[in-house]
């Protein structure tokens, strides 16, 4: 952190002293979605850092002062990366390639590293004690080494230590999708190096204003708040072992409902794709070509849990209705992901809907030239009463070519509209199957049959390496749909 600090400095300072104005955009990569939440994750892992001072200042008796140093080091960090990003993340640097490439390169691993040891730490916190315990919070057992080496056992004692605790554990996530966040950034800006933009963009500015969306919206806010609820009872109930299986019941059921729907809207909304007649944009971005990668990879995370869930089961033939719900759930997971994806991808491929007004008026006018072309000609050729009659029959001929444009324009405001509202839905959705596994829900701990199959150590591993990139995965696809509501 301490030498990617250095060079953000050194790359800020030298940027000022340029003009600004001969500087190379690329207009495409940090769009005002992705700048903002940055800053919103950075916000968090800033409370997270303050949570842990905290913390640590009231073990300072037991623990090592590193325990300080780091994450006040790490708020000093993340402010200047979040200023750095926001101002810099548009860039295509054209002189010292080398030394900027290395620069982001130093950034985009910094991130990475921080990413894996915060997945790590909130891994650990979430596994469950043995097979039997469940993935209840675990009241860490902390073991500090001494400035001598020697291990000493320190554990909050006080309500403002276990209140410290508690909350930075709430804001791991936060603070890993920040990382992520940076990571995304300092790639493009990678790949952007040296790139030249072409002059002529194409590049059209959208504002996200969901106006008379009423489907979308009213389903994703139903979905989102059952989910709440869901997840809620979820955590009060599952810690009871005699209303444990009601609670995994409900959460199942929900999550096979929820993501029924999503797969539903999904395939309909790439069937719209399919009879849309906008031409794909073939124009190279490289924020987009890296939207794509990061959905395909982090999906594996989810199909990685799900294929191993399926076999467990399948293997075992169990008969309780819990483990059948779980294996419709495995098997809805893999077609939601893969459905979403398409979508996704499809939408992220298309050319904004142009105005149709503009080609009403395009038709119109031809519509124009035609009458004064051909009334002169009909004028001298015939008389007044072939006159009248031919001006009958060209209002006629009139009238039926500015139908179909009305026609063309009245299906593509309905392709737009369904677009939209499938998108909206989908990213309303997206938001609260990212709140359930990134706060704490943990079936796959909770239901105890992969536990038993797999072995706890086995089963563990799976779940801590898949588990993070299917949180990222569901941010990620947020800011994604946002990009193809955006652009419907």
């Amino acid at each position: 952190m301490g030498l990617t600090s250095c060079w953000m400095m050194v790359y800020l300072f030298w940027t000022s002293k340029k003009d600004h104005q001969t500087r190379l955009k690329d207009l495409h990569a940090g769009p005002i979605w992705l700048k903002v939440g940055l800053a919103v994750f950075g916000v968090c892992s800033l409370v997270l850092d303050v949570l842990k001072i905290g913390k640590s200042a009231s073990l300072l008796y037991c623990e090592s002062p590193i325990q300080i140093v780091h994450p006040a080091f790490q708020a000093l960090f993340v402010v200047l990366q979040t200023y750095f990003l926001w101002v810099s993340c548009k860039d295509s640097v054209q002189s010292h390639m080398n030394l900027t490439r290395c620069g982001l390169m130093l950034t985009l691993t910094t991130n990475l590293a921080i990413w894996m040891a915060a997945v790590t730490d909130e891994s650990l916190h979430q596994t469950p004690k043995n097979a039997s315990g469940g993935h209840r919070i675990v009241k860490e057992n902390i073991f500090c080494v001494s400035a001598g080496g020697e291990a000493n056992d320190c554990v909050c004692n006080t309500p403002v230590c276990e209140t410290f605790q508690t909350g930075y554990y709430y804001l791991y996530p936060f603070n890993i999708e920040y990382s992520l966040f940076a990571s995304a950034m300092s790639y493009v800006m990678w790949k952007n190096v040296g790139r030249v933009m072409s002059q002529h963009s194409t590049h059209t500015h959208h504002s996200f204003r969901p106006q008379r969306l009423f489907v979308g919206l009213i389903c994703g806010l139903g979905v989102l708040v059952a989910g709440l609820v869901v997840f809620i009872v979820y955590e009060i109930n599952v810690p009871s072992v005699e209303t444990k299986t009601q609670a995994l019941i409900m959460y199942y059921i929900f999550n096979i409902v929820a993501l029924s729907l999503m797969s539903v809207s999904s395939l309909a909304g790439t069937i719209i794709f399919r009879f849309d007649k906008r031409n794909a944009d073939s124009h190279k971005n490289h924020t987009r070509n890296l939207d794509v990668a990061l959905l395909i990879i982090a999906a594996l995370g989810k199909y990685c849990i799900s294929y191993f869930s399926i076999i467990a089961i399948v293997a075992t033939s169990p008969g309780y209705v819990i483990d059948h719900l779980n294996l419709v759930y495995a098997l809805l997971m893999i077609v939601q992901h893969t459905l979403q994806n398409i979508f996704i991808i499809e939408g992220l491929h298309r050319e904004p809907f142009s105005d149709g007004h503009s080609e009403q008026h395009r038709s119109v006018a031809y519509i124009d030239q035609n009458e004064v072309y051909i009334n002169p000609a009909v004028t001298n050729l015939q008389g007044n009463h072939s006159e009248t009659e031919h001006r009958h029959s060209l209002d006629k001929n009139s009238n039926e070519i500015v139908a179909h444009p009305i026609i063309r324009n009245t299906r593509a405001e309905w392709r737009r509209k369904a677009l939209k509202e499938i998108s909206l839905f989908l990213l309303i959705s997206n938001i609260i199957f990212w709140i359930m596994p990134a706060f704490g829900a943990r079936p796959q701990f909770d239901n105890e049959m992969e536990l038993k199959f797999y072995k706890e150590s086995l089963w563990i591993a799976i779940v801590n390496i898949g588990l993070p990139f299917g949180i990222f995965y569901r941010m990620h696809s947020v800011a994604s749909l946002v990009e193809v509501y955006v652009i419907s």
